[in-house]
C-alpha cells in the first residue's frame, strides 16, 4: 500500500521525490514503492462568487447587499484572462489528486503543503471539495532539505491536530471575502458616477494600511519649519591638534536665540578651556537579530534600487522552494532551542572559505535560540546546501540571509568612546563644552555585514589639560519635516501595529510581534503594498509612497471609519491569531465580522457625501478644495462653501463670521484660499477684546464629537 503526498508546488514534490530517489515524472505525478507524489499550484479552488449562490444576482445593484450566505461553497478556479470560464489547468489537475486518491493502493493522503494558515488550507479546500474519506496525515517542516524530508515522513502527524490552523485559515479568508465582496460592489454602485465607473476596493488590510501613508503625509504637510542654533568650538592642543566640541547648557546642545550663542561666541575669542572630566567607556554592540520576513524586506528594499517588498517574497521563496533557505514567511526573530544542532551543522557548511572564518564560532546564546519568541516557524537562515547557479537577484536575498547568520557567531563589536567636558578659562559662562571620540576595538560581526564604523579619533589628553579656543563659529540647523514611508518603514508600522518602541528589534518590540496584534501577516503585507499600487489609492516617487488625490479621499470621507482604525484591525488581525493558538471561536469571529459588514452595507448605502463629485462652469472661481468631500469649495452671497451642499455636505466660512470681526478682520476670497491651501491662515495686528494687538495663525477645525467647525488661534510669538 502507498500513501499519496500532495506539494503545494511542483518544486516542492520534487524536492520530496529527491529525497525518496523518486525518479521521472508522470502525467501531474511521480511514483515510487511507497509514495505518490502530486502537486498543487496554490489555491486551486475558489468560494463562490455571489452570482454563483443566485444567478438574480448576477449584476452589482445595491438592493442584492449585503449577501451573507448560509453556507459557503467552493468551486475550481476561474481563468485569470477570462474569469467566465474555468482554469483548465486548475480542473485536470483537481481531477488527478481526486483519481489518485481513489486508487485502491493509496491507503493515506500526506498533506504537504507550507506549515502556515494558507498552506493548511490550500490542501484542506482540496479534501473538502473531493469528500475523501481517506485519512489525511500532515507533513510540517521549516525546510525541503533531504534531511529534513526524510526525518519529517518518520513523524508526520494526524491533520486533524492542525484544526485551530484551519480555523484561523479559513477564517481569515470569509472574512476577507464578507468584507471585500460586500462593500467593494455597494461601493463602486453607490459611488459609480463620481469614479468614472472605477471599482472602489475595499478591504480589511488595505485600508488601514493607506491610513498610515495618509497620516505621514499630512504630518508632512503640517510640518511647521523651524531652526534652532549650536555653537561649535574647536580647541586647540599644545601640539595643534584639533578637537571639536559643542557648547551644551542643561545636557542641550540646541539654542533658539541666535544672539545669545553670538554673545558666548564673542567671550571666548581668544580664551582657554580646562578640561574638568574625561570619561572613557568601552561599548559592546551586538549584531542585530536574525532576519524575519519584514525586516528583510525592509532590508534588502532599502539597500538595492528597484526592489519592492513583493520582490523579496517572491525570491526568498524561490530560494525556500531550492533547498537553498528556510521557510521565510515568519514573524520570528531567533531561532527554536531544538535548532541548535542544526544550526552548527549549516555554520560549518557556510562559513567555509570566508575571509573572517577562523573568527566564527558556534554559541548557543539566547540571543540566537531562545523558543519562547518563536511564533510557528523560526527565523530566516540557509540551509546546509550550498547555492549553485543563482540568479543576480537570488544572490543578493541569499547573502543578506546568510552574512546576517553569520554575523550571529562572529564576536560582538566593540568600540571605545571618549568623552570630554571642557569649561571655558577666564569667561564665566553658565554652560560647558563637550567634545567625543569614538574608535573601533573589535570589528567583529560588521565583517559579515560590511557596517563601516565612522571614528573620531581623540588625542590622548587627561583631566586637566589646557586648550586653547580656536575659531567658533555659529551653525543654523533647520529642523526637518518627517520623511515620507518607504515600504521599509511601512512594514515596520504594519508589523507593530503602529506602535513604537524605545529601541528597534527589541526584545519588547518582537513580543509584541508575535502576539499577532498587526496590519496582515508576514505572507500577506507585500501583496497588500502592490495592491495599494494597483488600485490607484497609492502612488510612488523613488522609494517614497504618496497618497492619491483618491487615496486621500478614502481617508477623508468614506463612512466605513471603523476600516482605517490601526486597533480595530490589530485586534481582528490577533483575534484570528488566537483562534490558531485555539484561545477563540472561528464562529464567534464570523458572526461579528457579519453583523460588522451588515452594518458597514447600510453606513455605505446611507452616505450623502463621499465621492460625489460637482462639475462647475469654467466662469465660476474654485478657492480650493472642501477638507470634507473633496469638492470646490465657492464663494456664494453669505458664505464660502462647498460646491456640493445638495449631497448633504454642510463645510462653509460664513462671510460675516462674527469670531473673524471680533479680532477686526473681514473673511475673504484670500483668506479662504490660504486657509485650504496650508490648513491655517496667518494674520498680523489682530485685536483681542481689551485693544492690545497681536499675530496668529488661525485653523478651522472641526469637533469630531459634536460634527460643527470652529476657529483656533495659534499665536506667533
Amino acid at each position: 500500500m502507498k500513501k499519496l503526498i500532495i506539494a503545494e508546488k511542483p518544486s516542492v514534490a520534487r524536492n520530496i521525490a529527491d529525497a525518496l530517489g523518486i525518479k521521472g515524472r508522470k502525467n501531474g505525478y511521480m511514483e515510487g514503492e511507497k509514495y505518490v507524489i502530486t502537486w498543487v499550484f496554490g489555491h486551486l479552488l475558489q468560494l463562490y462568487d455571489v452570482k454563483d449562490y443566485d444567478e438574480t444576482r448576477k449584476s452589482w445593484r445595491m438592493e442584492n447587499f449585503p449577501f451573507i450566505p448560509e453556507t459557503f461553497r467552493y468551486k475550481i478556479k476561474s481563468d485569470p484572462r477570462n474569469k467566465n470560464k474555468v482554469d483548465e489547468g486548475a480542473e485536470k489537475q483537481i481531477g488527478i489528486i481526486k483519481s489518485l486518491m481513489e486508487r485502491d493502493d493509496v491507503e493515506g493522503v500526506v498533506s504537504a503543503t507550507d506549515y502556515d494558515r494558507e498552506g493548511q488550507i490550500i490542501a484542506d479546500e482540496i479534501f473538502l471539495y473531493t469528500e475523501t474519506s481517506k485519512q489525511v496525515e500532515r507533513l510540517l517542516l521549516n525546510e525541503w532539505t533531504k534531511d529534513e524530508v526524510l526525518a519529517g515522513l518518520q513523524r508526520l502527524c494526524p491533520n486533524s491536530d492542525l484544526k485551530p490552523m484551519q480555523d484561523a485559515g479559513f477564517g481569515r479568508q470569509l472574512a476577507d471575502w464578507l468584507i471585500g465582496i460586500n462593500l467593494t460592489s455597494v461601493a463602486t454602485v453607490k459611488y459609480r458616477n463620481a469614479n468614472h465607473d472605477q471599482v472602489l476596493n475595499i478591504g480589511r488590510v488595505l485600508l488601514p494600511t493607506l491610513k498610515i501613508i495618509y497620516n505621514r503625509d499630512k504630518e508632512i504637510e503640517s510640518f511647521q519649519k523651524s531652526k534652532y542654533y549650536k555653537l561649535i568650538a574647536p580647541f586647540l592642543t599644545e601640539e595643534g591638534e584639533i578637537i571639536e566640541a559643542l557648547y551644551m547648557e542643561k545636557d542641550s546642545e540646541k539654542f533658539e536665540d541666535q544672539s545669545y550663542l553670538e554673545t558666548i561666541l564673542d567671550k571666548m575669542k581668544g580664551q582657554k578651556g580646562l578640561i574638568t572630566e574625561k570619561e572613557v567607556e568601552r561599548k559592546k554592540e551586538y549584531a542585530p537579530y536574525l532576519f524575519n520576513l519584514s525586516n528583510l524586506q525592509g532590508f534588502i528594499t532599502s539597500k538595492f534600487k528597484g526592489w519592492t517588498s513583493e520582490k523579496v517574497l517572491k525570491t526568498a521563496q524561490d530560494l525556500y522552494e531550492k533547498k537553498i533557505i528556510t521557510y521565510p514567511r515568519t514573524a520570528s526573530s531567533v531561532l527554536d532551542e531544538s535548532l541548535k544542532e542544526k544550526a552548527a551543522k549549516v555554520l560549518q557548511a557556510v562559513k567555509r572559505g570566508m575571509p573572517y572564518e577562523e573568527e566564527i564560532k558556534f554559541s548557543d546564546s539566547k540571543r540566537i535560540f531562545d523558543s519562547k519568541k518563536v511564533e510557528s516557524h523560526s527565523a530566516i537562515i540557509p540551509t546546509y546546501v550550498l547555492p549553485k547557479n543563482l540568479t543576480p537577484d537570488e544572490q543578493i536575498v541569499y547573502e543578506a540571509v546568510r552574512n546576517r547568520f553569520l554575523a550571529q557567531f562572529l564576536p560582538v563589536s566593540e568600540s571605545e568612546e571618549t568623552r570630554l567636558v571642557i569649561r571655558a578659562e577666564g569667561a564665566e559662562l553658565p554652560g560647558t563644552f563637550t567634545a567625543k571620540g569614538k574608535v573601533q576595538l573589535v570589528e567583529g560581526w560588521k565583517k559579515a555585514e560590511s557596517v563601516s564604523t565612522k571614528e573620531v579619533m581623540m588625542p590622548p589628553l587627561e583631566k586637566g589639560a589646557l586648550l586653547q579656543a580656536g575659531e567658533l563659529a555659529v551653525k543654523e540647523v533647520v529642523r526637518k519635516p518627517p520623511k515620507h514611508h518607504t515600504e521599509k518603514t511601512l512594514l515596520r508600522v504594519m508589523e507593530t501595529c503602529g506602535k513604537s518602541f524605545e529601541e528597534e528589534d527589541s526584545e519588547e518590540m518582537m513580543m509584541a510581534i508575535l502576539s499577532g496584534f498587526s496590519i496582515g501577516t508576514p505572507a500577506t503585507r507585500a501583496e497588500t503594498i502592490r495592491k495599494l499600487k494597483d488600485v490607484g489609492y497609492i502612488t510612488t516617487k523613488g522609494k517614497s509612497l504618496l497618497c492619491t488625490q483618491l487615496g486621500r479621499m478614502m481617508v477623508e470621507t468614506f463612512p466605513v471609519k471603523e476600516l482605517f482604525d490601526l486597533e480595530y484591525t490589530g485586534r481582528l488581525e490577533k483575534t484570528l491569531s488566537d483562534i490558531e493558538k485555539n484561545k477563540f471561536q472561528q464562529q464567534d469571529f464570523l458572526e461579528m465580522i457579519k453583523a460588522f459588514t451588515a452594518k458597514s452595507v447600510e453606513a455605505i448605502k446611507g452616505d450623502k457625501v463621499f465621492a460625489s463629485k460637482v462639475s462647475l462652469p469654467d466662469s465660476v472661481e474654485v478657492l480650493g478644495m472642501c477638507p470634507e468631500c473633496g469638492n470646490p469649495v465657492i464663494e456664494s452671497e453669505k458664505a464660502y462653501g462647498c460646491s456640493n451642499w445638495k449631497n448633504g455636505c454642510r463645510y462653509a466660512i460664513w462671510k460675516d463670521d462674527k469670531f473673524i470681526e471680533s479680532l477686526g478682520k473681514k473673511v475673504s476670497p484670500e483668506m479662504v484660499r490660504l486657509l485650504l491651501q496650508n490648513g491655517r491662515v496667518g494674520f498680523h495686528g489682530l485685536q483681542s477684546k481689551k485693544g492690545n494687538r497681536f499675530s496668529a495663525y488661525l485653523h478651522y477645525e472641526k469637533d469630531p464629537q459634536k460634527g460643527f467647525y470652529s476657529w483656533k488661534l495659534e499665536f506667533i510669538d
